[in-house]
């Protein structure tokens, strides 16, 4: 089994799973370093690090720190703990698996295109929408973008919205954002952007409060005009400048405990 590719599996369907791996040994172990384990939410588990009464308690452990949300490195007296003959000891460093992050990216004009290439290299799945077929079969010598040539009011209803979704609006039509943003301002995001004027903004956030479409609260949360102000131009400056924020708001939601990660050597 690669345990890899189930990883990316499990990351791309959302799934919650925490990875156990042992990283130190001493004296007789069932398995050595290296040795990998994957955990899932309902206690299933992928890989081995020993059976027996470790890997139960091991599985314990896991689900608690995928409930915290948190790394955290776990030592094992196989004799006196767990009633193992083997009698050696093991280190066994749990982290849940950070989930991958959906990005929408809805208009594959210049911008959007950019957009998607860049994002590549910074661990989003990326989908890129548009309903110009011309602008989409752009995008098709980059095989690891998912490109969705669809009517977009058609298609908003068949999308999974969830705390790791990035939405970017940037289509060629004033309306047809402003039809997108209603739509996924009412969904469970990590980000939501539009590109625009500021007069373009301010006359949607009147329109979203005159029709109660939205609150003030919900419309201050949206990213618009999008992109960090690096008083960007072309397309691919606009772009990095996007994808700027994009980084800063996944960067923001994961904080690693330092302390946790701080090897019993580097303890001292």
């Amino acid at each position: 089994m690669n345990l890899y590719s189930t990883i990316e599996d499990v990351r791309k369907s959302g799934v919650d799973a925490v990875l156990c791996t042992i990283i130190h040994t001493k004296g007789s172990t069932p398995r050595k370093i290296g040795a990998k384990m994957l955990v899932l939410a309902d206690g299933t588990i992928k890989g081995t690090i020993g059976g027996g009464n470790l890997e139960k308690e091991v599985i314990k452990n896991a689900l608690i720190q995928l409930k915290k949300n948190e790394p955290k490195l776990f030592k094992h007296d196989l004799l006196h703990q767990h009633n193992m003959c083997c009698g050696g000891t093991v280190e066994i460093f749990i982290e849940p698996i950070d989930k991958m992050k959906r990005l929408y990216i809805f208009g594959a004009g210049h911008t959007g295109q950019a957009l998607a290439k860049y994002a590549l290299a910074m661990d989003f799945e990326i989908f890129v929408i548009d309903d110009r077929k011309e602008y989409i079969d752009q995008l098709k010598e980059v095989p690891a973008i998912n490109k969705l040539h669809v009517d977009y009011k058609k298609v908003l209803p068949t999308l999974p919205f969830d705390e790791n979704t990035f939405v970017v609006i940037l289509t060629y039509e004033h309306e047809i954002d402003r039809d997108i943003l209603s739509f996924c301002i009412k969904k469970p995001h990590a980000y939501l952007g539009m590109i625009g004027s500021q007069r373009k903004i301010e006359m949607t956030k009147k329109m979203f409060l005159d029709a109660g479409i939205a609150t003030k609260k919900q419309l201050e949360k949206v990213n618009m005009p999008i992109g960090k102000n690096i008083l960007a131009e072309t397309p691919e400056e606009i772009a990095i400048s996007i994808l700027a924020e994009l980084i800063e708001m996944k960067n923001s939601s994961t904080t690693p405990l330092k302390e946790e990660l701080i090897s019993p050597l580097e303890r001292g």
